[in-house]
């Protein structure tokens, strides 16, 4: 099956996928691939803030509920737990809305953030915004990356199957070696989750 024909057929349904995880290389390759004419940016757009919305919506209500188990459960993520912690005590709103943009928290943040006391009429509307901000810059960065590739090479069109193949390699290159680095990191002993601000 050629690679285009699965780009076009599978496409949104990865990234959809990828968005309720840590979609960041997958959203980049999107819009790459909406620039090519593979996919449509408008529905690459749409897809990709239908699953960061729903992805940190889903692991803030895990948070909400099994929050300090699941950190006493992975005590490797208690230094990332303690960050969200001291940045939800400071700036509150602005860190829900910014939360998807900060390496290494995209997961760990919605949860810590549904173990405090943060109710979920105040978390759902940023995290709207959130996503918004976020499938709109991440997505509009890889369509512009196609751009530029464009205007730098005139026969760009020649080497496009090539140039996907290239990034789709490199992002699964970055999600492997994030993930060893998160496996290397020192485990910490057990702490509660809670923040002592409420929110409530």
């Amino acid at each position: 099956m050629p690679f285009a024909h699965l780009l076009a057929e599978y496409g949104y349904l990865a990234l959809f996928i990828g968005c309720l995880l840590e979609g960041e290389t997958l959203l980049i390759l999107a819009g790459f691939a909406a620039h090519q004419g593979y996919l449509s940016l408008p529905l690459v757009l749409l897809v990709a803030f239908c699953g960061g919305t729903l992805g940190d919506q889903l692991f803030f209500l895990l948070g909400h509920r099994y929050g300090p188990r699941l950190i006493a459960r992975f005590p490797g993520y208690r230094p990332a737990v303690d960050r969200v912690n001291a940045l939800l005590h400071r700036y509150h709103s602005w860190l829900i809305v910014g939360i998807r943009f900060m390496y290494g928290l995209r997961i760990v943040g919605p949860v810590t953030i549904g173990a405090s006391r943060l109710p979920f009429w105040r978390f759902a509307p940023f995290n709207l915004l959130g996503a918004a901000l976020w499938a709109g810059l991440v997505g509009g960065a890889g369509y512009a990356f196609g751009q530029s590739m464009q205007w730098l090479f005139t026969d760009f069109e020649r080497y496009e199957r090539l140039a996907l193949i290239g990034i789709v390699t490199v992002c699964v290159l970055i999600a492997v070696l994030r993930r060893l680095r998160r496996r290397s990191r020192p485990n910490r002993g057990p702490e509660s989750a809670r923040p002592d601000d409420d929110y409530s």
